[in-house]
């Protein structure tokens, strides 16, 4: 089949863009990883799912990959900007518990996270805590002539550097006033590199440094990983598009300050946009989040929610509804119909090709990652009755690898999900079905039909004349 030239967002230059990658035989993606002071929400894990599609679409396309997600153990503060506590500190004192179990924990589970919605994991996952001397080998570098200190550390003069926001469009942009005022920096803009722990002030992660002792700040992390694992120019950068207005542009500011040059880091940073609620963006700063597991116990498969965010393309806001979600479980579950249909059928049939399919699949997601595009063809091709069904399962493969839904493996009764507010175990939902078959036998449709309703009450639906036989109802 004929590659269509892959073309993607650079929020840089806010314009489509053919890729071409600085080194065909590796491509070099960083992806910006969790803080880990608490589980991801599904609005967290819609960065990854895009990510993922990033990285199957090029591996699709035959590159080889090089893909860092790194993991922020230390450093980032409750503002994006210079104020606060760091939340893996706030965190420990918050539970009393030691900030290094904290922090595998909350690893751990995002790592599940990504396990559970099919999520290929990255080359690496680099911890901040690891690479302390490497940032303050980084920071000393840059410190004579772009850096200032202050009382409560040190900080970058972002008029050192050439063009500083151009990422965020600051000058034009709302950027600027998501941060908030430090006594003593010389532009608002301005950043912190090292942040010394003030007196009396009680971390259990801080180092020594040249500034004092105390702890990283959290853009420092990203430029020196970066530079680690993929060198000082790479090609791709990844994150939310929240990371576009301050993060980033502050990632850019040290990379630049580090090679003194005009260099940004990555030729090409993507950014997808924010999952929403009707009450407004996602956020863990209420107190209250949805996470997977939230989904899991509702009674819904991970795969569901992966699905629901192909649906969407990944620059545009994706609204969150239980409607939306259990439409989404829905679609899943007849294409597992589908594919479970193709695999009972005899071998032979039809002698049309499915290589047209793969060709659209392909100019699909060469467009700037158009899940939303290539899902229709998906239905199509599993539907075309002109194609024996052995060359559409051929192709369902072909599907998987670029979309992850792993619908040629995944069995119908896999997505059946129990919740966790269900009163009845499998074991006694066959017993009862066992019943009402025997009623139906004597032609007691009385009680056929009273145990169809007592079923129904306790959240399964009956499926007459289906081979799986019964579902979770979601309600």
């Amino acid at each position: 089949m004929t590659r269509t030239p892959l073309t993607l967002y650079n929020s840089l230059s806010r314009e489509l863009e053919t890729f071409r990658p600085i080194d065909p035989a590796d491509v070099g993606i960083y992806s910006c990883g969790p803080t880990v002071y608490n589980y991801a929400h599904i609005g967290n894990l819609r960065a990854y799912v895009f990510t993922d599609t990033l990285s199957r679409v090029l591996t699709w396309k035959g590159y080889p990959l090089t893909h860092i997600i790194n993991i922020t153990d230390v450093g980032h503060l409750t503002s994006d900007a210079d104020v606060g506590d760091d939340k893996m500190e706030a965190a420990a004192r918050a539970s009393g518990q030691d900030i290094w179990a904290i922090a595998k924990h909350y690893t751990d589970a995002f790592k599940q996270n990504l396990a559970d919605l099919n999520i290929r994991a990255p080359t690496r996952f680099p911890l901040a805590t690891d690479h302390i001397p490497e940032m303050i080998a980084f920071a000393e570098a840059i410190a004579e002539r772009h850096c200032y200190i202050l009382p409560d550390g040190l900080y970058f003069d972002t008029t050192t550097v050439p063009d500083y926001g151009r990422l965020a469009r600051s000058h034009d942009d709302t950027g600027e006033s998501r941060i908030d005022p430090v006594e003593g920096k010389r532009h608002p803009q301005d950043f912190a590199i090292w942040r010394t722990s003030a007196p009396g002030e009680n971390r259990q992660m801080e180092w020594d440094s040249p500034w004092g002792r105390g702890a990283p700040g959290w853009h420092l992390e990203c430029s020196v990983m970066s530079k680690k694992y993929l060198g000082a120019t790479f090609d791709i950068h990844t994150g939310g598009i929240d990371h576009r207005e301050i993060h980033h542009p502050n990632e850019i500011a040290q990379n630049q300050a580090h090679c003194d040059c005009g260099d940004t880091g990555a030729t090409v940073w993507m950014h997808n946009n924010f999952l929403v609620e009707r009450s407004g963006k996602m956020s863990k700063s209420g107190g209250e989040f949805t996470t997977l597991k939230t989904l899991v116990d509702r009674g819904f498969h991970p795969l569901a929610y992966r699905l629901m965010c192909l649906q969407a393309q990944y620059r545009s806001e994706l609204e969150f509804s239980w409607e939306n979600l259990a439409a989404a479980q829905t679609r899943l579950k007849r294409l597992a119909i589908t594919v479970d249909a193709l695999r009972s059928r005899p071998a032979g049939g039809p002698s049309g090709s499915a290589f047209a399919y793969r060709d659209r699949l392909d100019a699909a997601v060469s467009d700037d990652l158009s899940t939303p595009r290539a899902l229709p063809i998906l239905d199509e091709m599993l539907g075309d009755k002109r194609v024996a069904p052995a060359d559409r399962l051929a192709a369902l493969v072909d599907f998987d690898a670029v979309l992850g839904l792993d619908l040629a493996t995944i069995r119908r009764e896999d997505l059946r999900v129990r919740p966790i507010s269900a009163t009845l175990d499998e074991a006694t939902i066959a017993d009862r079905l066992d019943e009402r078959r025997a009623a139906r036998g004597a032609k007691d449709f009385p009680r056929s039909d009273a145990i169809r309703d007592e079923l129904a009450a306790a959240g399964v639906e009956v499926m007459d004349g289906d081979p799986l036989g019964w579902d979770w109802k979601l309600g």
